[in-house]
């Protein structure tokens, strides 16, 4: 069995652009997806408590997981290599797409992963120190940070998804299963269209 692997960790993020990648990396090897898994967490969840955990467990000798980077598995380098051993301990191969490895059992996949979860892991660190530097500079200058009082986010969870609403609802899907699908509740899905018909 061949599967498809997409995680954001926001419903303000988009899948759409995982499904693309993987997509067009399998039609250009002549890879069928057998089934797709689609999860909205954050990487720091335990991997029991996601989708990712139910689909390890099912997972036999030979089949592949393909996601469009090493970081969709998890966002820390022990998560990283404890999700690349138990892929390892039952034969089943990790694919990425932007780091190009096929992660197997051999020893230089062990070793790869190994760099990859490190670097990966070390470049996150960095990006939150200077993130965090940038504030409290901001900060010490006077300088008010995020939105003022009172004033409502431009982005909403379904910022950038109106095609795909409404390639949906052309195809006859039910708003419920439309909601379903994007992770949010029915009724606000509902609320969405009313202001967008206004």
């Amino acid at each position: 069995m061949v599967y498809g692997y997409i995680r954001v960790s926001t419903d303000k993020q988009t899948v759409e652009n995982q499904r693309f990648e993987v997509s067009k990396f399998c039609k250009r090897n002549g890879i069928s997806i057998n089934k797709w898994i689609e999860e909205t967490i954050s990487g720091t969840q335990e991997t029991c408590k996601r989708k990712l955990g139910s689909l390890l467990e099912i997972m036999q000798k030979g089949d592949v997981i393909i996601c469009s980077e090493l970081s969709r598995l998890g966002r820390n380098l022990l998560m990283i290599m404890s999700i690349l051993n138990a892929c390892m301990e039952k034969d089943v191969q990790v694919w990425t797409i932007k780091d190009d490895y096929k992660l197997g059992k051999d020893i230089n996949s062990k070793v790869l992963a190994f760099a990859f979860g490190l670097s990966a892991e070390i470049e996150r660190t960095l990006i939150s120190q200077r993130t965090k530097e940038a504030l409290a500079r901001k900060k010490a200058e006077g300088i008010r940070i995020g939105r003022p009082s009172g004033a409502k986010s431009k982005r909403c969870k379904f910022t950038g998804k109106n095609y795909l609403i409404k390639k949906m609802m052309m195809k006859k899907i039910s708003k419920a299963k439309i909601a379903k699908r994007l992770g949010v509740h029915s009724s606000s899905l509902i609320r969405f269209l009313k202001k967008s018909n206004k």
